[in-house]
């Protein structure tokens, strides 16, 4: 699945706030990077973006980004677009980085992983917490064979909860941290139930995938409830989650923390990932912003993984850094692939359409 080139040849569908401002400055100074195209809409824009980082191509057609002679695509457009962009880089041969959430239709993120699968191409989705060392490290204990394993057992109750200070961008203003940057985070992604804006897409799918990172379990049904903010957009996510060996989860999404700053800086990161997962023989406690993992056993074998200060902070180009390497065949680990990425949009598409029945529950075998 690698290559025997030295340089990842790159393009870009997708060029807005995230790509431009963090994505694309990281890859520009890649040793083992060269961009060779980027596709966004809007001439002016466009142009500004192709000089900035030395793209050689441009176009506002993404088939025509495609037709240049590349190995990789990220895809970096409107949460609503993922679907239709990673396919069309998948079936046209190149390994994909397709921002989260991977899609927003289960069948569809479904129909990627099949695709990517089948032409033998990496699908990996930078959700970063996943690819902490932390977070590798705790994986790879409950993944240890029985007679060894220092884990939790079998999967009985999780309890999943984050929290971001996006109050401003889920109302559909945008984030008062990019006033002054080029472009803004767009109400038309992030804050429009309709096109996927809301908490669940935007957010709560990070936590997502650390959880389905750490338990092995594949979702069965779903109830949730949801608050709205300004805009329609879902600001709060009560969700209720059933596993097909009959585990249980409590999940929470709040998009109002405070924002960091002033006497608060030292206490707030600004966001939370708190995780619990209890098993047959333990339990695995994971705090991102107070940056504390421990697994407890039940026999008294526990294991504290060690998170220094600033550990728990968003680790933006540790899924870049991975992304690259896999392109090159450095690794075959990708700690957010496409499997993952399933059972993520399965739960939030089936959380979407339960709120939307007064908390009716949707069975995942029915998306």
């Amino acid at each position: 699945m690698g290559m025997s080139r030295t340089k990842v040849r790159l393009g870009f569908i997708g060029a807005g706030w995230w790509a431009t401002e963090y994505q694309m400055p990281w890859f520009a100074a890649c040793a083992d990077v060269e961009l060779v195209s980027v596709c966004r809409l809007g001439e002016a824009e466009l142009r500004l973006v192709r000089d900035r980082f030395g793209f050689r191509h441009a176009t506002q057609d993404y088939r025509e980004l495609l037709a240049q002679d590349l190995d990789a695509v990220i895809v970096s457009s409107p949460h609503v677009m993922h679907y239709e962009h990673a396919r069309a880089a998948l079936e046209a041969g190149r390994h994909v980085m397709v921002e989260k959430p991977m899609c927003t239709r289960a069948r569809d993120a479904r129909a990627l992983a099949a695709l990517a699968q089948a032409r033998g191409l990496h699908l990996l989705v930078p959700q970063g917490w996943n690819f902490a060392p932390y977070v590798r490290a705790a994986r790879a204990l409950l993944r240890q064979p029985p007679e060894t394993q220092l884990g939790i057992g079998e999967v009985r109750h999780i309890v999943c909860q984050m929290a971001s200070a996006l109050g401003d961008l889920m109302a559909g203003r945008p984030m008062i941290e990019t006033e002054g940057q080029t472009f803004r985070p767009p109400a038309s992604t992030w804050a429009d139930p309709a096109r996927a804006g809301g908490y669940g897409w935007g957010q709560l799918v990070h936590a997502l995938g650390v959880m389905f990172a750490l338990a092995d379990v594949q979702p069965a049904t779903v109830f949730a409830r949801m608050g709205r903010s300004p805009s329609g957009a879902d600001y709060y996510d009560a969700i209720t989650a059933t596993f097909t060996n009959g585990a249980t989860a409590a999940i929470s999404g709040s998009a109002t923390v405070p924002k960091p700053g002033g006497a608060r800086h030292d206490r707030s990161k600004g966001y939370q990932i708190d995780l619990r997962i209890f098993g047959t023989q333990g339990m695995l406690l994971l705090d991102i912003e107070r940056e504390r993992l421990e697994i407890r056993r039940d026999d008294g074998r526990d294991t504290l993984i060690p998170m220094q200060p600033g550990d728990g902070d968003y680790p933006a180009s540790a899924p870049w850094q991975a992304f690259v390497d896999l392109v090159l065949g450095r690794t075959d680990d990708n700690p957010m692939d496409a499997a993952l990425g399933v059972k993520t949009v399965e739960l939030l598409e089936a959380a979407y359409r339960s709120a939307d029945e007064n908390g009716h529950p949707v069975p995942i075998d029915s998306l």
